[in-house]
């Protein structure tokens, strides 16, 4: 986790946090060959529920919940600030992406999935959290909403 990263002071595990940034891609590619606006929806919905603390109630969170506990896979506690922040951004690729599908742009639905794939892949393989670096350059540009 970067040292810029917004502390919330609140733990969570990062393990379920990369299964559920696996899963929400799997989401993704799957509305790439299915095109059916249904999927962008639940992805929607379920990021609103978690986003809300409601996490028990997240389909994606307890799929990651039960994968961890099936495979074994250890426990990593890590502050929730930047996986909350990732967690905005994902939101915002999804409606964006939805944007496009009613804009009939796919292209740029592509485009924006891409972008959002090169952000979530490398917290995935190797936790580095380019949300915390987004937050950092926001913080450089708008010094004002930080105070």
């Amino acid at each position: 986790m970067s040292k810029a990263c917004p502390l919330l002071f609140r733990q969570i595990d990062a393990t379920i946090s990369k299964i559920n940034s696996i899963v929400v891609l799997a989401i993704i590619a799957l509305y790439f060959v299915t095109m059916h606006v249904a999927v962008l929806y639940f992805l929607i919905i379920d990021y609103t529920i978690r986003l809300s603390g409601w996490k028990h109630f997240s389909v994606i969170n307890l799929f990651s919940s039960g994968v961890q506990t099936v495979f074994h896979l250890p426990v990593k506690m890590e502050d929730a600030g930047g996986k909350r922040l990732a967690a905005f951004f994902g939101l915002a690729f999804t409606v964006a992406i939805m944007v496009t599908y009613y804009l009939e742009w796919p292209a740029a639905g592509v485009i924006i999935a891409l972008i959002f794939a090169l952000c979530a892949v490398p917290d995935i393989l190797f936790g580095y959290c380019i949300a915390c670096k987004m937050y950092t350059l926001s913080r450089k540009f708008f010094p004002k909403w930080y105070n």
